[in-house]
């Protein structure tokens, strides 16, 4: 049996994620700072933009000018400590206009709420600024399909934080997959199952004085404040978040995508689930089984399966794996977790492969960096983050509505459901500075 360890790959594609520091600044089409590193901008920075700040800060090419955030007491934070990592204390704001407008900055994180990802996307490429936005990188589909076209008429870098797509180990399961390793890829199924918290019910109340509601609330449509809204739990509301399916689970679709071979929308979306366990405010399922099919096409004479399992109240884990995703081909299997490493069988169960590791969220940021430097495209660009991220939002639709729909990969609209089109778009305050143009 041939074993396939994390450091044998990583030797064998040339180290890509360690080598790639070593490639050469290229600072001919940026606004370098006097030392000539990356001027970078960190908006949002709470649980996910603090574990950006922490990697960045120790970079020696690049530079935090700038943390974002309405609530003062997490951007003082986040500034108290990008100092003590870097010896150099970013500007805390609380307006993301301010960053935009610095020339001096070359790129920003936007680790904001789903429901700000696109339009602080759209806005920093309008000004100049690559981006690396957290995952789903839309709160709604037509949101991402405006992502792509600003990032490719701007011609901006733009990188989708699903950051399995710079880890050596699922890297090299996807080398295998895709060169037959298993056979033809039929079906993927990926799921989400772990223990989730109760978020409670709360009634509307003042924001504290430490935060700018208002202008945490963005183009989004005034809603009152509550305690469980923010700072994480807002993920679980419609207006502002795409559930766990577009959560953890948008990870795990987005290597079910990757190892499927699939390069556009699936065409048929079939959904069910609810709120099976838990009594508290949250809009989202907690149980959810979502099955997308794939038109056959040129690359494919056959069509294609990805499915799509929830349960956010089981305090065990599926196949060895909390999250991961398990790949069906026609002479073999293989079964990856993106923090544990993967196992491929051959016919009769034989176990012909395996490699350990888990995420590399500082290949990711390296990947993304040096393209900013070079101008090629990330591992997740924000095409790959707009088919992936939509299968959250398809999902979603088809589980809310509780049927089957059929979807046109082309004009990117549900057929002969006007109830169903009408949420791949949604509401936005009027006249609001942030509101995305050709929504």
């Amino acid at each position: 049996m041939k074993q396939t360890t994390r450091r044998d790959f990583l030797k064998q594609s040339g180290g890509f994620a360690a080598g790639s520091a070593a490639l050469s600044l290229n600072l001919s089409s940026r606004a370098a700072d006097a030392n000539g590193r990356l001027v970078l901008g960190m908006i949002g920075p709470g649980g996910m933009g603090m574990n950006h700040i922490r990697a960045l800060a120790l970079l020696k090419d690049i530079a935090i000018a700038y943390v974002c955030d309405p609530d003062e007491n997490r951007r003082n934070k986040a500034a108290d400590d990008a100092e003590k990592l870097s010896g150099s204390r970013p500007k805390a704001v609380a307006d993301m206009r301010r960053v935009f407008e610095d020339k001096s900055v070359d790129a920003v994180f936007i680790a904001t709420p789903d429901h700000w990802h696109a339009p602080a996307t759209l806005l920093a490429c309008e000004a100049g600024k690559h981006v690396y936005v957290e995952k789903p990188c839309a709160h709604n589909l037509r949101e991402g399909r405006l992502m792509l076209e600003a990032a490719r008429r701007h011609n901006r870098v733009v990188q989708v934080g699903t950051q399995s797509r710079s880890t050596g180990h699922v890297r090299r399961a996807m080398e295998l997959i895709h060169g037959g390793a298993i056979g033809e890829v039929l079906v993927a199924k990926v799921w989400n199952s772990q223990l989730r918290g109760n978020i409670g019910h709360a009634k509307p109340s003042a924001p504290p004085a430490h935060l700018d509601f208002d202008l945490w609330l963005g183009p989004v449509p005034a809603v009152p404040y509550q305690s469980n809204l923010l700072h994480s739990s807002w993920r679980w509301f419609h207006d502002f978040g795409a559930g766990d399916m577009g959560n953890d689970g948008s990870h795990d679709l987005d290597i079910g995508r990757w190892g499927l071979g699939v390069e556009t929308h699936p065409s048929t979306v079939t959904a069910l689930g609810g709120k099976y366990f838990f009594d508290d405010d949250q809009q989202f399922p907690d149980t959810q089984t979502v099955v997308f099919e794939y038109a056959s096409d040129e690359k494919s004479k056959r069509p294609r399966q990805l499915i799509y399992e929830q349960r956010l109240w089981s305090p065990y884990v599926q196949e060895g794996h909390e999250n991961g995703d398990a790949f069906y081909g026609t002479k073999g299997m293989l079964v990856l977790g993106k923090q544990n490493g993967w196992k491929l069988y051959g016919p009769r169960n034989e176990l012909r492969d395996q490699m350990s590791g888990s995420t590399d969220l500082p290949a990711h940021h390296r990947n993304f960096l040096d393209c900013v430097k070079s101008g090629s495209r990330p591992h997740a660009d924000i095409e790959i983050g707009h088919y992936s991220g939509a299968l959250c939002h398809l999902g979603n639709i088809a589980t809310r509505l509780g049927r089957t729909l059929n979807f046109d990969p082309k004009t990117e609209m549900f057929l002969d459901d006007p109830k169903a089109a009408r949420m791949v778009r949604r509401t936005y305050r009027p006249e609001h500075w942030a509101v995305p143009k050709g929504v």
